[in-house]
């Protein structure tokens, strides 16, 4: 009792050595009106002037703003986030599909910009660059050696549409110099991964985020995909986490008859706004198959939620995020902006599939992994007070993510491993880097014949074991070679062709994908992957 009272006191006498120096100051008080709201933001804005006219050290109140707003923001929900100024311009590029430059990805190799591939259509392809060009100089600038930060780099590339850029290249194939002038233009970030036809009946398209130009490219993928032929469709929304909601009403409406509800949104007020599908949608009656994972969140659970609670598709995988909520950007009026939550949205059967959030209750794809859920079907939670009927009478479930029709386990460790690899850029790499030195070695080969026919040679993957132990890269190679062999020529395919042999590649041994095929084959249609035309599909 005696030491509770001896800590009062010391909190109190050091509290009062406060009062009796803030005593000294100088600045006027007067009482502070209007509604709790007002109260808060004069508060604030005091503390910031008092700080800034009265404190000893000079202090960057910008930053203690963008902390409070943090930390404001924290204490509402998971979705809620601040956008800095500094990332502005970049995340409203991947927002609206698109930015203006040259059209290349490249790397900086060794000392130089090194071309990966050009786009499509775009002003480097146009104008005649290659994959494996090394740009020198652009505007006379000079863009090689270790001394350029790349975001300096990207700003000499990229620029007003339409205006001109010279540049300077030297080409290692026939190393020669060459000079190339050539007009800047909108540049394709796309959304759609890739597209192909899988069987003579079955397309396959991949959707990797939800943009402002999402549905424009998934309409023209589906479209080429329905001229081929196509009857059945996998659409693919794994580790997709969303974006602009409209993009996944406007997709969810083409596989929905007229007047289906897609999705109903809620806000504080109790306002209820509906979104109900329009006639003529570019796949309705058609057999879909949608494939999720953990990592399919907000806009892709809209989609699936929308399928499944109309009885429409199968969705195949494992359970998705968990993301029920919907966000507005506002500008803050200094280029950031806030991204803040607005409403609820809830599925056509009335379900909210937002998982629990506040104090550390935030679910996370490790807590899924050591609960045993992605291994097994069984371990998926179900509240049983969380039930709803399709009408069909399915019974689907809210309360935290989208469960699939059909159950896929997570792939074995060494898979896992492997995919890891490939996302940190170490199959790209070493393939640019093969590519660079034998480039002739491959130039005989179409698309349809490298997918169909090309094997990795045993000296490619012994070369590749040797640049893992360089880097320092700790793998087991023997356990992990049949993972490692099929992402070794998915990452030839892609720098040679692009992302739709990457997914012809991929689907072969994907289990999502050969689960579709067994479905689909059960009702007794074509079997078979195999590759309709020497001709690859258009890229968007």
């Amino acid at each position: 009792m005696r030491q509770k009272l001896f800590r009062l006191f010391l909190a109190l006498t050091i509290l009062m050595a406060g009062i009796l120096i803030g005593s000294q100051s100088g600045a006027p008080s007067y009482a502070l009106s209007g509604s709790p709201s007002e109260v808060a933001q004069e508060k604030m804005q005091r503390l910031l002037n008092f700080i800034e006219e009265d404190y000893v050290d000079a202090v960057n109140t910008d930053s203690i703003v963008t902390v409070t707003i943090n930390e404001i923001l924290d204490k509402l929900d998971p979705h809620s986030v601040y956008i800095p100024k500094t990332i502005s311009s970049a995340v409203a590029e991947q927002m609206q599909g698109d930015f203006v430059g040259i059209g290349v990805n490249f790397y900086r190799y060794k000392d130089s910009v090194a071309v990966i591939r050009t786009v499509a259509g775009g002003p480097s392809e146009k104008a005649g660059i290659q994959a494996g060009d090394r740009i020198l100089l652009a505007q006379g600038d000079t863009l090689y050696g270790n001394n350029m930060p790349n975001d300096e780099l990207v700003q000499k590339l990229k620029g007003p549409i339409n205006t001109e850029v010279g540049l300077r290249v030297f080409r290692k194939k026939d190393r020669t110099f060459q000079n190339f002038t050539l007009k800047r233009d909108r540049i394709p970030i796309v959304s759609v991964n890739g597209y192909c036809m899988l069987d003579s009946t079955l397309g396959y398209l991949k959707i990797n985020r939800f943009a402002a130009t999402t549905y424009d490219e998934f309409s023209t993928a589906l479209a080429e995909l329905k001229a081929s032929g196509a009857q059945q469709l996998i659409l693919d929304l794994r580790d997709n986490l969303g974006g602009y909601m409209g993009m996944a009403t406007q997709i969810s409406d083409d596989f929905l008859p007229a007047n289906t509800p897609i999705v109903y949104t809620k806000n504080k007020k109790g306002t209820v706004a509906t979104t109900l599908a329009n006639a003529g949608g570019a796949f309705e009656n058609k057999p879909v198959f949608v494939l999720v994972n953990e990592r399919s969140a907000s806009a892709s659970e809209i989609i699936a939620g929308a399928l499944q609670d109309n009885d429409i598709g199968t969705i195949i995988g494992r359970r998705t995020f968990g993301k029920g909520l919907v966000q507005r950007e506002m500008p803050l009026g200094d280029g950031s902006s806030v991204r803040l939550t607005i409403a609820r949205y809830y599925t056509p059967t009335g379900r909210s599939i937002q998982k629990p959030y506040g104090d550390g209750d935030y679910e996370s794809a490790q807590d899924r992994y050591a609960s045993g859920e992605l291994q097994y079907k069984d371990s998926i939670p179900v509240i049983d007070s969380l039930a709803y009927t399709t009408p069909k009478g399915k019974t689907v479930y809210g309360g935290g993510g989208i469960i699939p029709d059909v159950f896929v386990p997570i792939e074995d460790n060494a898979v896992l491993v492997v995919q890891e690899l490939e996302r940190l850029g170490v199959f790209s790499f070493f393939s640019f880097e093969q590519l660079d030195a034998h480039r002739n070695d491959y130039q005989d080969w179409t698309e349809t014949a490298f997918v169909r026919d090309f094997q990795v040679a045993e000296t490619l993957y012994q070369d590749f074991v040797t640049y893992l132990k360089s880097a320092g890269v700790p793998l087991d190679t023997k356990d992990h070679k049949a993972a490692v062999l099929l992402e070794l020529k998915a990452a030839l395919a892609y720098q040679l062709f692009g992302d739709n042999a990457v997914l012809k590649i991929r689907a072969a041994q994907d289990p999502m994908v050969q689960k579709a095929l067994t479905l689909k084959n059960q009702t007794g249609q074509v079997n078979n992957i195999h590759l309709l035309s020497d001709k690859p599909p258009k890229k968007l």
